[in-house]
């Protein structure tokens, strides 16, 4: 599996890296991670108490990225932004399984998007572009696939399935389950983003999972092409 990146993409202020744990052990939880969720779960809350969302450099930056490429903030808000409101209006984060927590948890303290998705249910490559609405989209939880809305980023397969829209909507298709066993990572900032920061956080995943669910891991720089036609040569 490669990865490909359209240059008009990282012209409009996305900033991407990816990483894959192949291998991986995703049953149950682990007595030692449930402890420290708990922990840092409570930590931030009570850090992210009095946060303005719109004073903070990096939630603030996915905003402007979507004001930019012409997506409507109100319907559209950014993933690790929805994940913050969600820990201060419940007091805790939804468990799914070992690896979606993880990553969850990491989306939480870096503030970056993060997702995770199903190597083995991939076709062929996987390119962050922009789409042209002739793609499919079928986010979690629906039963049909819809088309995908013209020039919004998006990561894109090789059989032209969107496997996340933006860096706000994941799909059926990758979902990350307990029988999964080899996963991609996206690792995605914006303008504001430290590019260290990106790298930390792909580390941080890597080590942390392979740690409680076993694996082997590595990071990726995308390949950087200026159409999709380039990435399919």
């Amino acid at each position: 599996m490669q990865f490909y990146v359209q240059q008009a993409v990282l012209d409009a202020g996305v900033k991407i890296l990816f990483a894959t744990i192949e291998g991986l052990d995703n049953h149950g939880s682990h007595p030692e991670w449930d402890t420290l969720r708990e922990r840092e779960l409570t930590s931030l809350f009570h850090k992210y108490g009095d946060l303005d969302v719109h004073q903070d450099p990096i939630l603030e930056g996915f905003n402007l990225l979507h004001d930019k490429t012409g997506v409507r903030r109100r319907k559209n808000v950014p993933a690790s932004e929805n994940l913050i409101k969600q820990l201060l209006r419940h007091g805790h984060m939804t468990y799914i399984n070992q690896v979606v927590d993880i990553y969850n948890l990491i989306s939480l303290e870096s503030k970056l998007a993060l997702g995770a998705h199903d190597i083995d249910r991939v076709d062929g490559n996987v390119t962050l572009r922009f789409t042209e609405g002739t793609e499919r989209f079928q986010p979690i939880g629906q039963s049909e696939p819809q088309t995908a809305t013209p020039h919004e980023y998006s990561y894109i397969d090789d059989a032209g399935d969107v496997l996340c829209r933006l860096e706000i909507r994941q799909v059926q298709k990758t979902l990350v389950t307990e029988a999964t066993r080899n996963v991609f990572y996206i690792i995605q900032g914006n303008e504001a983003t430290p590019d260290q920061l990106l790298r930390e956080t792909a580390q941080q995943i890597i080590d942390t999972t392979t740690h409680y669910c076993g694996g082997q891991g590595h990071f990726i720089e995308p390949q950087v092409i200026e159409s999709e036609r380039t990435a399919a040569c």
